[in-house]
């Protein structure tokens, strides 16, 4: 009974996750391989290069060079297909889930094939004289034309349906006592589209959308005309999962480079490099409707690159469009809990006589390990009707936002969409909407996603209006609060959707001293205060400490998991701030905020502030500034994973820029400098195809004005033990300052493209990082303690020795390589300083690890 009471509890985390695959494994069938040779019938010479698939499937082979093949499928093939321009076609019905020896002689064919040529004497495989390469050369060379962006406007239909089901849930666990409340779900099993799965649906989402193309100038327009999704209520934003799953599984153009999915680039087969990286095999002829078609399969040369494997169908007019792709990736390449990806691509002509996409098919099954059979599935399938082409629109229709959706499209009934679907659901997948509306309303499932929510986001609802947390800073220490106590909260868009209150209260029981924060937010539209777009008031109070220099992103800086330091950490700073700001977001992802910012700061620790005059320093109890400020935001595209009470931007390949300026003001609410600050930081991430990808940061600043060291540019370190992406890792607290700087990061992600050829770290799934940081700055005469008198010291160590310093002399340098995705999660960096070795209180080498979840 303890044992179902387990399995039971486990089932029902599964249901509260739904999406959140990541924890579950997929359903396997049993493997069925084939093995043998394939002979010429007559002289009985082995046949290089023949290709060897499961029919109606995209998993094959081909033989090498003594004609061997052997062939694996996770399904249940029941027939194999040999086939080789030049010969006969031969399909053979095999037993499904075993292992079995096949010895195949192929018979010449007598009819002549006018396009190709096949020369029986090549052994080895070359682009040179390929008659398959020279057809795919032909395909790269008519991507141009055949590509819907050459013709002036196209205008077309799409539906669009996604679904995340369960796979094989064992009827013990089905069956459990704690699964009572469950029945809907449990017993809602799909057993039609797969034979040898049982899906168990628990999201879905549909979308009907009119879209718009035109050529000059460049407009692509969308209009979603209906929308149907599962909701799963207050605990996941339905906007968010929309958002990430749209990220996975992103449209697939076969006619551009690289494909993206799952997070990941991939090769396309007929990418203008894809000689260097595939090899082609032509399959055999076909004929549809009229048209001449020739099927070839293609294969990653190195099965570990990031590439596909299959087949596509090219016509023989003269075009050389592909009319039809069915692809997979090989199972040895590095990408995380995904077992299967499979893509299908159908062409239909069209009245202008071009081949346009008419349904695409990805289906993607996840899993931890491949030998258990409970896990999830995710199916995403686009059909597209109605194409117009060089029909000219109004200008009115390209006009606005590129993705408008049209009021009342997610207000249709149930015969609207009977009526407009493109397709029709299963019986099981048309429960999946009531289903969830029940499982929503479930007091398990409440309980169960409190639960997750305490995990994941660290808060605990105390009631329906406010939640406590994070709970991973309620307990933290360092030299100055030492050990320090936390406690705080926020509330729920239950209280208000146009209100947010946070607070918390701290104490640190070695400095003996209160701290508090007290912020409130107010919406303008109605909506969560970070749901895009946002348009906010925001207002707060803190009285709290900070190390100089320490900028976290996405993370509390008390957060116990930094508490461990390296080195010297005991230079801090008392902090009262009084802040208040407007954020306004547009559609397009422009954004601007205005901002007011009264500081007063108090050194703590072993800081002081102490004034550099050579005949009479005197200390400085504290300075406060008082500052306005603007900044200016621009990020196309730009995508969330957006929660409740959070959003994490998702990186696209666009630039994301951001500019700051701040005005100190002399004199005004206690403000006791003037001074003017700019900062201007570029981000792009720069796909590399099968080298991976790199995260570029760009950043200069200039501060304007004569201001003491805590009002310059105090260049972000990091003395605890993670890898910190945007701050220098090998760098001291309050190492660095400068009134004018320029930076360069570069973080690059090989996805395992050298470890991919290594047979350990191939197995292990390690993939390679690479890191450098370039910091240049300096600090004017007229900010120099040491030339003006009146000005604040530099911060020494107790024995005398500088503790900060400015960068004339050289650039600040430090690079790394790391391994990554170790245990699917984590990896670790190998850091090493260049530059300023000399430095008291810094090594040159160190270790650093993080957290980070992918494919």
């Amino acid at each position: 009974m303890f044992l179902d009471r387990k399995k039971g509890i486990r089932l029902v985390w599964l249901i509260g996750l739904g999406f959140f695959f990541l924890f579950t494994n997929i359903a396997r069938g049993q493997n069925t391989v084939i093995k043998g040779h394939v002979r010429e019938a007559g002289s009985k010479k082995p046949l290089p290069f023949v290709s060897v698939f499961f029919p109606n499937s995209p998993v094959g082979t081909n033989t090498n060079d003594n004609g061997y093949f052997e062939l694996k499928g996770d399904k249940d093939y029941n027939k194999v297909q040999i086939s080789y321009v030049g010969y006969k076609t031969i399909v053979r019905k095999v037993t499904p889930g075993q292992e079995q020896t096949l010895n195949i002689s192929l018979e010449p064919d007598t009819r002549e094939l006018k396009e190709v040529t096949v020369k029986l004497k090549k052994v080895r495989y070359r682009n040179k004289n390929n008659p398959a390469v020279d057809l795919i050369r032909e395909v790269i060379d008519h991507k141009s034309q055949n590509k819907m962006e050459h013709s002036d406007y196209v205008e077309y239909e799409q539906y669009e349906k996604l679904s995340v089901s369960l796979i094989n849930t064992p009827d013990k666990l089905k069956n459990n006592r704690l699964l009572r409340s469950f029945k809907y779900i449990t017993r809602n099993i799909d057993t039609t589209t797969f034979p040898d799965k049982a899906l168990m649906p628990l999201y879905m989402q549909e979308q009907l959308s009119q879209h718009y193309y035109r050529k000059s100038p460049e407009k692509n327009k969308t209009i979603i005309t209906g929308e149907k999704k599962v909701n799963f209520g207050e605990y996941i934003d339905n906007q968010g999962l929309k958002a990430y799953l749209k990220h996975m599984y992103q449209d697939v153009d076969i006619y551009k480079n690289n494909i993206s999915l799952m997070t990941n680039q991939f090769l396309s087969p007929i990418a203008d490099m894809g000689p260097t990286f595939y090899q082609y095999f032509i399959v055999d002829t076909t004929e549809v409707d009229g048209q001449k078609l020739v099927g070839l399969s293609f294969f990653p040369r190195n099965k570990t690159d990031m590439l596909f494997q299959g087949r596509l169908y090219v016509t023989m007019n003269g075009d050389y469009a592909v009319q039809k792709v069915i692809m997979t990736v090989n199972k040895n390449i590095n990408i995380n809990w995904i077992r299967d990806l499979d893509v299908t691509l159908n062409f239909e002509k069209g009245n202008d006589g071009k081949y346009h996409l008419s349904k695409s098919d990805v289906k993607t099954d996840f899993g931890l390990s491949s030998k258990k059979s409970s896990g999830i599935y995710g199916q995403r399938t686009v059909s597209f009707k109605n194409y117009l082409v060089d029909v000219p629109r109004p200008d009115s229709i390209y006009q606005g936002e590129s993705v408008v959706e049209k009021d009342g499209a997610e207000a249709h009934d149930s015969e609207y969409w009977l009526e407009n679907r493109h397709d029709t659901l299963t019986l099981a997948e048309s429960r999946t909407y009531a289903n969830s509306d029940s499982l929503r309303n479930s007091k398990t499932f409440k309980r169960t996603m409190d639960i997750i929510t305490l995990f994941i986001a660290g808060y605990k609802r105390a009631s329906p209006y406010f939640e406590v947390g994070p709970v991973n800073t309620f307990y933290s220490f360092n030299p100055v609060e030492g050990f320090r106590l936390r406690l705080g909260g926020r509330t729920t868009p239950n209280l208000s959707k146009r209100y947010y209150f946070e607070t918390y209260g701290a104490y640190g029981f070695k400095d003996k001293q209160w701290k508090y924060y007290f912020g409130g937010t107010y919406s303008f539209t109605g909506r969560s205060i970070y749901e895009f777009p946002v348009k906010i008031l925001k207002a707060n109070y803190q009285k709290d400490t900070k190390i100089p220099g320490q900028e976290l992103q996405f993370i509390q800086e008390d957060n116990v998991l930094l508490s461990i330091k390296r080195g010297v950490n005991d230079k801090w700073l008392y902090n009262n701030i009084y802040n208040i700001t407007y954020l306004n977001e547009f559609k397009n992802h422009l954004s601007f905020q205005l901002g007011y910012k009264n500081w007063k700061q108090q050194p703590a620790g072993a800081l002081t502030y102490i004034t550099s005059d050579a005949v009479s320093p005197s200390p400085v109890p504290d300075i406060t500034t008082s500052e306005f400020s603007l900044e200016l935001r621009y990020a196309p595209h730009e995508d969330f994973y957006q929660g409740k009470l959070y959003r994490i931007p998702i990186p696209n390949r666009y630039p994301v820029f951001s500019f700051r300026t701040i005005a100190g003001v002399k004199d005004f609410l206690g403000g006791q400098y003037n001074y003017q600050n700019f900062t201007l930081n570029i981000y792009k991430r720069v796909y590399m195809s099968q080298l991976g990808y790199s995260d570029v940061a760009l950043e200069g600043g200039y501060i304007a004005g004569r201001v003491p060291f805590p009002l310059l540019a105090i260049h972000r370190a990091n003395q605890t033990y993670s890898l910190q992406l945007q701050s220098y890792n090998m760098m001291n607290f309050l190492e660095f300052v400068s009134d004018h700087y320029a930076s360069l990061i570069v973080d690059h992600c090989f996805n395992g493209f050298v470890f991919n050829k290594i047979p350990l770290f191939r197995r292990l799934r390690f993939r390679e990082y690479a890191n450098v940081k370039i910091l240049y700055g300096g600090v004017r005469d007229e900010n120099m303690p040491a030339n003006n008198g009146d000005l604040l010291q530099f911060p020494k160590y107790p024995d005398g020795t500088p503790a900060t310093y400015t960068l004339e002399q050289q650039p600040y340098i430090e690079g790394s390589l790391g391994i990554g995705n170790i245990l699917n999660f984590f990896r670790i960096d190998v850091v090493k300083r260049f530059t300023y070795l000399d430095h008291p209180e810094v090594s040159q080498i160190g270790i650093r690890g993080r957290f980070k979840f992918d494919f």
